[in-house]
């Protein structure tokens, strides 16, 4: 769907108009292409004072295989782990470079005064990121704190990035990752996500590391060899999924209902896939999907994808249209999880990926079932998160919420509550089906390991719920 005054504005005399008006200016977002190096530009790493160096230990590592353009500040000690990584960092000097991505490692952070270094470090660079930069900092879980005062300088670190990702503009996207104590391991997948430009519309997001099985992937193809399948594929968000997922190297089994035979068909004949068509709110539902997938040895990952919308206010509201939601956006979710799980239907280090929305986080108005339903899927997953993470076959289970994103559904919202939907976010403009995809392609990774109970929204950080 074309963003009209999205594209004005990319114009020279856009441009000039809607600055002089005061009007949103969206950039135009770098997103992944195939063959393109992972970080397009330079990264300036910095961390706090402190004895542990585990955290920059491992972002050391994580930045010698990516062979991006390195960094520091003349003062900082993160040289030496860079340094035993292999890394020949560059001194900051203040000059004229600029920086595709600022990382700062505040995980030794442990009382109020000390995050001035957070201050310090990003103040002295902050005009100096790229367009379509990555703001990315690194602490430790307050709720796994004991002292107050580190705890409260940790949790401070959300407030933080949640601002820089809207001052900064120009498509820069900040992000909070905190990683458990010897769960470092596990920053791989996280850390590759976020400097990329998979993560173009993800914005303001806090996610947690923690302990988890260690799988170690070709990151050429992080998917090769995995059998995933995804719900409501034939189209939209659910056929970029199945898109993305293949193009990382795994077999889509691509599931929608019998209507929609000849689209489902198309998609997985253009990714080299497989189909099953059945109305997932049926009573046999699980049981095909497991037969589907046991003849592949397994599933990988499922992708929770499929879902209805049937707006109205309550008072308009038949029953016929609660139910419906409900049923499908939540209530099969449920029993396909059920059956799957006591079928062993999943191989081992499996992943299940659920679709929720932000309007599951802030409610929206004439969505009552929806929004239910899609707050619903967020506490299924942390529910059936401290289950998983009792067993061990090493599966995970994290959520999306997408916001604003251009699809078949918004471009049917009335023209007015389709603009305010686009602008309402420190992008200023709607995502892509893609942007879901690659959030989801990033859970779905045997390598994300570390990441269970997690939702994270894309939503170019958006004003609602935020």
């Amino acid at each position: 769907m074309s963003d009209r005054y999205g594209d004005f504005v990319q114009s020279t005399i856009g441009k000039k108009v809607a600055k002089n008006l005061g009007l949103p200016l969206p950039e135009s977002l770098d997103r992944f292409e195939s063959g393109q190096r992972l970080v397009r530009g330079s990264v300036l790493v910095g961390r706090a004072d402190g004895g542990d160096m585990s955290v920059s230990a491992a972002v050391a590592r994580i930045l010698s295989e990516l062979h991006a353009e390195i960094y520091v500040n003349s003062r900082d000690d993160i040289k030496d782990a860079l340094a035993d990584a292999g890394i020949d960092a560059k001194a900051n000097t203040g000059g004229d470079e600029k920086f595709k991505v600022l990382l700062f490692d505040a995980s030794n952070i442990s009382n109020a005064d000390e995050l001035k270094q957070v201050y310090e470090f990003f103040h002295f660079v902050a005009r100096r990121i790229e367009k379509s930069g990555r703001v990315i900092i690194i602490g430790r879980p307050p709720e796994a704190i004991d002292d107050v005062e580190t705890a409260l300088a940790q949790r401070a670190l959300e407030g933080f990035v949640k601002s820089v990702g809207k001052e900064f503009k120009r498509g820069v996207t900040a992000q909070l990752i905190y990683v458990a104590k010897g769960a470092e391991q596990h920053l791989d997948s996280t850390l590759r996500f976020f400097t990329s430009a998979r993560s173009a519309y993800v914005s303001g997001q806090v996610v947690r590391v923690s302990q988890g099985d260690a799988v170690d992937v070709d990151w050429t193809q992080p998917l090769g060899g995995k059998t995933m399948l995804v719900t409501g594929a034939s189209r939209g968000i659910g056929e970029a999924i199945a898109r993305v997922l293949a193009r990382e190297g795994a077999h889509v089994i691509c599931l929608d209902v019998p209507q929609q035979q000849s689209d489902l068909q198309k998609v997985a004949s253009e990714i080299s896939g497989s189909t099953i068509m059945v109305d997932i709110t049926s009573d046999e539902a699980g049981k095909e999907i497991a037969e589907a997938a046991q003849k592949r040895g397994g599933l990988d990952a499922i992708i929770h994808n499929a879902g209805v919308t049937r707006d109205k206010t309550l008072a308009k509201m038949d029953e016929e249209k609660w139910d419906m939601v409900i049923n499908i956006n939540l209530a099969s979710i449920v029993k396909l999880n059920r059956y799957l799980l006591d079928h062993e239907a999943f191989k081992d280090n499996a992943r299940i990926v659920c679709v929720s929305s932000i309007s599951g986080i802030a409610g929206n108005l004439g969505q009552s079932n929806y929004a239910t339903s899609k707050a619903g899927v967020i506490g299924l997953v942390n529910a059936t998160a401290k289950q998983l993470a009792d067993n061990d076959k090493g599966m995970t289970i994290n959520a999306v919420a997408p916001g604003f994103i251009e699809t078949q559904m918004t471009e049917a919202i009335p023209f007015a509550i389709r603009e305010a939907g686009r602008r309402m976010n420190s992008m200023s403009q709607g995502g892509l089906p893609v942007d879901v995809a690659e959030t989801i392609a990033w859970l779905a990774s045997p390598a994300s390991g570390g990441l269970n109970g997690n939702t994270v929204r894309v939503c170019g950080q958006s004003l609602l719920g935020a």
